[in-house]
């Protein structure tokens, strides 16, 4: 799940230093660290969900 989240992650940071997103908080193109900082949220959100179940 978190090599799949990753990859999406990327691809959006990409597509923000083509063209912006244009969504709050990511209006221009050197907001694109701010996608990095969620994506390292979201991986450690999951793999701490999914370290339980195991």
């Amino acid at each position: 799940m978190s090599k799949a989240l990753s990859l999406v992650i990327v691809a959006m940071m990409i597509i923000q230093i083509i063209k912006p997103l244009g969504l709050p908080g990511l209006r221009h193109r050197r907001d694109f660290w701010k996608l990095a900082v969620i994506a390292l949220g979201a991986i450690s959100l999951t793999v701490l969900l999914s370290h339980g179940q195991s």
